[in-house]
């Protein structure tokens, strides 16, 4: 993440925001500065995915995972990811990154990400996480979600997403 500024920012003004449930929706409110811009004025294709990891930062610090993670010296990696552009974002331009968690398996959890403009989506990513641990290893779902207090099993995952990841594990 290269935007110090928003995430100093974010970690300073997370209080003042309504908290959020683990799964979502969680809506990050955001605006489009000059340094998010490419040279056609709009926000430059690489910006979103950065924007997005502030997203996701917000999702955990609402929702009280972020100190849980910490305290158990976890910390998320994004290991695929991919985005539908529907329109462009503008500089001055006020956004919402709206995050909910979709589902996980055995390894990894699955979210959605869209940057909203009032009820109209701009983008829309599809997220896998994974969770390691600092001292090696990765971090189960299940370790991770009863960490979170959340115990119910996953909601099926839909059929698009996993041909999505087997498509995506054709690449290697």
């Amino acid at each position: 993440m290269n935007l110090y500024l928003r995430l100093i920012w974010l970690l300073l003004t997370w209080r003042k925001r309504p908290a959020c449930d683990l799964m979502g929706p969680c809506r990050t409110p955001l605006i489009v500065l000059p340094n998010d811009l490419d040279v056609f004025m709009h926000v430059n294709n690489g910006r979103y995915f950065t924007l997005l990891d502030l997203a996701r930062t917000d999702l955990m610090l609402r929702s009280g995972l972020y100190d849980k993670i910490q305290a158990a010296r976890w910390y998320p990696v994004v290991a695929m990811e991919t985005m539908q552009f529907r329109k462009s974002l503008k500089c001055w331009q006020r956004f919402e990154v709206e995050t909910t968690v979709l589902g996980w398996d055995e390894k990894s959890v699955y979210l959605e990400q869209r940057f909203v403009v009032g009820e109209e989506t701009y983008a829309v990513a599809v997220i896998r996480a994974r969770f390691l641990r600092r001292a090696g290893g990765s971090v189960p779902s299940a370790e991770l979600m009863a960490l979170a207090g959340h115990n119910e099993v996953s909601p099926p995952l839909p059929q698009w997403l996993q041909a999505w990841g087997d498509g995506m594990a054709a690449l290697r």
